[in-house]
This record gives C-alpha cells, sequence and structure tokens, in this order.
C-alpha cells in the first residue's frame, strides 16, 4: 500500500523543485583557534557569534549568507592542522551542495579535489566544490579564478581562494530557472581582470569580468573541459549539472525512505514506480527539462538479462517483455533518457539594411 503514497511523494517534489533549488546548503571548512567546536549550521547569518570566529573567518561565514543558501555548515579545524581530512570526514555523512574553503593553499587543493571525485564518481553522491585556480577537468568542480577582488568597505582585496565563500553561496541559493551567467555582485567595486575572458571560459575556469558599470560572472561553467560521449559539452555548465543532481538526488532519496525494503519486488509495483517518476519527470518539464524531448525510465531489459544470464539462466527465448516481467531478485534495473534545459546566454543577430 506504499507505492501510491511515492506518487503524491514525487509530485511534491516536482512543484517544489525550482524553490528547493535556490535554497541549496553551503558547507565550509574553516581554519581557526578561536572556539573548541568542530561543527556549527547556521540557518540565517543573525545566528553567527563573533566571538566563535576570526574577523576573517566571520567575514566568510558572512560572504556566503549574501547569496542566500538555506543553511550555512561550517567545519572547524585547528590552524595547525595539516589537513582537511577531519572535516572532509565530518562533511561525508552530511546533506549539502557547495563546498568553500577559504583561504586554503594551493598545495592543499588537490586533496579536496580528489575527495570531490570520489565522492561522485565512486559514491554517486552530489557533492561540489567550488575551489581556487584548479585545473581539475570534472563536472563537480568549479574552478574560480579571478584574483584582487576589491570589495566596498573592505581595505585589503580577496584572493580567489578567499573569494570562493561568496561563491558557493551565490550558487547555492540560485533556481533552476536560471544560470550563474552575468550574476551581478554588486559589492565589488573592481577586479583583477582577465587578459583573456574567451581564453579563460573555455579553459573551464568561472571568472568575474567588469562590463563597465557592474561586475559579474561571465559564465556558468565549472571545470570540465574534456568531453566524452557519456559527458558532453553541456556537462560544463553548472545549471545542467545543477539539474541532474537535483533529479537524481529526489529519485534516490524517494526510492530509499519510501520503496527500498517495504514493497515487494513484483513487475507491477516496478511498473508503479516507473509510473510515478515518469510523472514527476514530466512535471519538471519546461524548468528543468525540456518539454520537446521524451524524459522518461523504464527497465532496462538489457541489464535485467545481463544479470540473469549472470547467474546461469538461458534468456535466449525471453522477449523484452518477458524479461522486464521476470525481476531479478532485490534489484531494480531502470534506464531512461533526460534533456535538461539551459539558460538563454548569448545571442547572434543579423541585422540587414
Amino acid at each position: 500500500m506504499g507505492l501510491p503514497e511515492i506518487s503524491i511523494i514525487f509530485s511534491s517534489l516536482a512543484v517544489s523543485a525550482i524553490q528547493r533549488s535556490q535554497r541549496g546548503i553551503v558547507a565550509l571548512i574553516l581554519k581557526d583557534d578561536t572556539g573548541s567546536f568542530d561543527t556549527k549550521e547556521y540557518k540565517a547569518v543573525s545566528e553567527v557569534q563573533s566571538s566563535d570566529w576570526s574577523s576573517p573567518n566571520l567575514q566568510y561565514i558572512k560572504d556566503a549568507f549574501l547569496g542566500t543558501p538555506s543553511k550555512v555548515i561550517v567545519e572547524r579545524i585547528d590552524t595547525t592542522a595539516a589537513n582537511y581530512n577531519d572535516a572532509l570526514a565530518r562533511l561525508g555523512s552530511k546533506r549539502w551542495n557547495y563546498l568553500a574553503v577559504p583561504g586554503i593553499q594551493q598545495g592543499d587543493v588537490a586533496d579536496i579535489v580528489s575527495q570531490i571525485k570520489t565522492w561522485r564518481d565512486t559514491q554517486k553522491k552530489t557533492y561540489k566544490a567550488v575551489l581556487p585556480n584548479v585545473a581539475a577537468d570534472h563536472e563537480g568542480i568549479i574552478n574560480f579564478a579571478t584574483e584582487g577582488i576589491k570589495v566596498k568597505g573592505i581595505d585589503n582585496p580577496f584572493s580567489a581562494s578567499e573569494y570562493t565563500a561568496r561563491i558557493a553561496g551565490i550558487l547555492a541559493g540560485l533556481p533552476l530557472n536560471r544560470s550563474a551567467t552575468y550574476y551581478v555582485l554588486p559589492e565589488v567595486e573592481a577586479i583583477q581582470e582577465s587578459s583573456d575572458p574567451d581564453a579563460d571560459i573555455d579553459a573551464g575556469k568561472l571568472i568575474l569580468i567588469n562590463d563597465g558599470e557592474k561586475v559579474k560572472i561571465a559564465r556558468g561553467v565549472n571545470s570540465l573541459t574534456t568531453t566524452t560521449t557519456q559527458k558532453g559539452a553541456d556537462w560544463k555548465k553548472i545549471k545542467i549539472i545543477e539539474g541532474h543532481d537535483l533529479v537524481k538526488e529526489d529519485i534516490i532519496r524517494t526510492f530509499h525512505d519510501e520503496y527500498a525494503g517495504k514493497i515487494i519486488n513484483s513487475y507491477d509495483n516496478q511498473v508503479l514506480l516507473i509510473t510515478a517518476i515518469n510523472a514527476y519527470l514530466r512535471s519538471l518539464e519546461g524548468d528543468v527539462l525540456d518539454p520537446t524531448a521524451d524524459n522518461t525510465v523504464g527497465v532496462d531489459v538489457e541489464a535485467q538479462r545481463l544479470a540473469w544470464e549472470a547467474i546461469g539462466t538461458d534468456t535466449s527465448n525471453w522477449d523484452d517483455q518477458k524479461v522486464k516481467e521476470n525481476t531479478f531478485q532485490a534489484k531494480v534495473f531502470l534506464a531512461g533518457r533526460l534533456k535538461f534545459l539551459d539558460a538563454i546566454e548569448d545571442l547572434q543577430m543579423k541585422i540587414y539594411v
């Protein structure tokens, strides 16, 4: 009797997708000896106690909240800590979207990149990180590469490393019906400008530009530069990956909470699950998914057939429908193709006179 409830849950998730996407969670790792605690979680900047943090770290937390995330999780480690492993271990069991380590030295960046890649590629988590000046070539890493950021009311300019908290807050607070491209940072007065913004963007760098009136994000790209048949050019866009992660999180979390271990693995029950997922996907069309595409999932016939063959069952006389009806042990094999929508960012116009 649990499956109809899954339909209701998926429907609610679809309705709230845009609202939820603009209320992401920022994780910060800060080196600080002011307090003796490990973790602080804040839902508003008013909750932050200045006595808990050094002046620079207090500024980083405030910067993250400028982007209006739903929460900022701060993992504190001692200033003498040799690495960030303890903080990363704590974050591995928590729910968050974008990580920043403001002030991180370049020699430590590779360790964070490696952990994010492991979380995403091996453990299938949806964590992402904003890191300074790193050619990570991965959709989970945003390579922030603007230096000399002069902010109103603050004497010393921020380095790229120091400003990652602000960028993480922006990305966590953006709704899925827009991209980070041309997002304006009203507090920024001046930057060290790129000599070749187009080349930087092509190299997977998230940079700021000054259009003569305001400073803004040049284009919402992550660090991915190498495309494959599995990861096309659209995987370079932060908005597209955010859409991937939203759908993955919604389906997996609902499956684990409402389906796994609670429902008999019959074909009829799989059909009900597939129907609920497809209704959820249709509801995302227009903002997240392309309504002109066939955004559906179904039983992965090839995978299910191979599972039976792997234990010695001859399926050569089974048609696709029989494969679908013969569910395999406790496994549900699903497959589908989705087309995610990007935001309008480029204009090409010819004028004839």
